[in-house]
């Protein structure tokens, strides 16, 4: 269950399991181009899903995987949000964070279904609940944390972990 300030949320799509490929995607980039899944093919991904950069805590997640994850080698941090790309961009310009791939789901929602992370009801209805999923380079799940508490960060420790193993 996924709460938003311990209200129950409903939350719609099958959220992917530790085992699972991952399933295929289509978002929008900063320059406004459709990006897939494949187009990071060979690398770890790091996907950061949040509900928006513009909230305190999406804005920490992203700090924080800027710092850490990115560094690693062969892997990509993907930061997914119902913001739009430039939004997004400006964001990270602002904060200086040029380690991270910012993707919008202005186009392919379908994500937030596929990934088990689209807000059903509530004032967030229409964007993501805060999960992140851990790809290797052969895109099977190999770390998935659907975040109980909406305002809550993840668990990052686990998310590294996960690169290193």
């Amino acid at each position: 269950m996924v709460t938003l300030a311990g209200n129950p949320i409903k939350i719609e799509g099958t959220f992917p399991k530790v085992g699972d490929k991952a399933p295929e995607f289509s978002l929008v980039n900063k320059d406004l181009k459709d990006v897939t899944l494949a187009d990071f093919a060979g690398r770890k991904k790091v996907l950061n899903i949040v509900p928006s950069l513009d909230t305190p805590v999406c804005a920490m997640s992203t700090r924080k995987f800027n710092e850490k994850a990115s560094n690693m080698d062969n892997t990509v941090v993907l930061i997914i949000a119902a913001d739009l790309p430039f939004a997004m961009s400006r964001f990270c310009d602002i904060e200086g964070l040029d380690k991270v791939v910012t993707l919008s789901t202005m186009r392919g929602s379908e994500f937030m279904k596929n990934y088990g992370v689209a807000i059903a009801d509530g004032p967030l209805a229409g964007i993501t609940a805060r999960a992140v999923v851990v790809l290797d380079e052969n895109d099977k799940i190999i770390h998935a944390e659907l975040v109980p508490e909406i305002k809550d960060e993840p668990n990052y420790d686990a998310a590294l972990a996960a690169l290193q193993s």
